[in-house]
C-alpha cells in the first residue's frame, strides 16, 4: 500500500490569514492531487520539478520539491538527466540555476530514511519510544508516545507491521472502557467471537468495559491509533493469550 502524502505547510504558514489557500494547499493539492494513484509520486515529483523550472521559480518551493524528488527515488544522475533534458525546451539560464540547487540536494550527506521514518512523515502525532513496559502483551514491535496526560489520558500507540496486542479486557465496576481513533496506517480491532474491523485513517472504535479484544496492525502496514481511556470505577486490564498466528494470518 502506498504511504499517503500529507502535508500542513498551508495552514501552519497562512492558516489564519487566508484559510481558503491553506484547504485547497494541503487538502486538495497534497491531499488529493499527490494521493491520486494513476501517476506514482516519483514522476509526479519529476513533473512538478520540470514544471517549475518551467516557470523560473528556483526558491524553497523548488528545493523542497527537488528535495521530495530524491526522498522518493530520483537519483543524482536521473535529476541531471531530467534537468539538461528539460534545459533544451525551457532555457539554458533556467538550467543553470536548478542545478545550483540540485547540486546542494543531492550533494548533502543525509541519513537514510528507515522505514520508521518514512512513516513517521506520513503521520501527524509522533510514534514515541519503544512500548517496552507492555512488550510482554504484544507480538511484535509496538511504540508509544503520551499526546495528553492531563484531564483525559490519550496516547499515540503504533504498531510495525504484522504487530498486535494480546486479547484482553478493561474492566470497570461502572464505566470504564476504551475509545480507539486510527490515525495512520491500516489495522484490525477485533471483538471474541466477532469479525474483524480494519481501521484506517478516521476509523473510531468504542470498546465498552467486559468486551474482550485485540487490535494491531495489518500485515503489510504501519498502524496507529490514539487510545483513550473512559474513566470509569476500580477499572483494570486483564491482559490474555497471545492472536495465534492462524488467526491472524487469516486477515490478509
Amino acid at each position: 500500500m502506498a504511504e499517503k502524502i500529507v502535508q500542513t505547510a498551508g495552514r501552519n504558514q497562512l492558516g489564519e490569514f487566508a484559510p481558503m489557500f491553506a484547504h485547497l494547499n494541503d487538502d486538495v493539492l497534497f491531499g488529493e492531487v499527490w494521493n491520486e494513484e494513476v501517476i506514482d509520486v516519483k514522476t509526479k515529483c519529476i513533473i512538478t520539478v520540470v514544471s517549475l523550472m518551467a516557470s523560473g521559480i528556483t526558491d524553497s518551493s523548488l528545493k523542497y520539491h527537488l528535495q521530495n524528488a530524491k526522498t522518493h527515488g530520483v537519483t543524482k544522475e536521473e535529476i541531471a538527466a531530467i534537468i539538461t533534458h528539460a534545459t533544451m525546451y525551457v532555457g539554458w539560464p533556467k538550467g543553470w540555476a536548478v542545478f545550483r540547487l540540485a547540486k546542494e540536494v543531492w550533494n548533502e550527506e543525509a541519513p537514510v530514511l528507515t522505514d520508521k521514518d518514512r512513516y513517521q512523515n506520513t503521520i501527524f502525532f509522533p510514534i514515541g519510544a519503544p512500548n517496552d513496559a507492555y512488550a510482554q502483551y504484544f507480538i511484535g514491535q509496538s511504540y508509544l508516545a503520551p499526546v495528553s496526560t492531563e484531564q483525559v489520558p490519550v496516547f499515540n500507540v503504533t504498531f510495525e507491521p504484522g504487530c498486535r496486542n494480546n486479547w484482553h479486557i478493561h474492566h470497570a465496576k461502572n464505566g470504564g472502557g476504551q475509545m480507539l481513533i486510527c490515525v495512520g496506517g491500516r489495522g484490525y480491532y477485533q471483538e471474541w467471537g466477532k469479525e474483524p474491523i480494519e481501521m484506517t485513517p478516521g476509523t473510531v472504535i468504542n470498546i465498552p468495559a467486559e468486551v474482550k479484544h485485540w487490535h494491531g496492525a495489518a500485515p503489510d502496514s504501519w498502524f496507529s491509533h490514539l487510545a483513550i481511556e473512559v474513566a470509569g470505577e476500580e477499572t483494570s486490564n486483564e491482559w490474555l493469550e497471545a492472536v495465534l498466528d492462524e488467526e491472524y494470518n487469516k486477515l490478509s
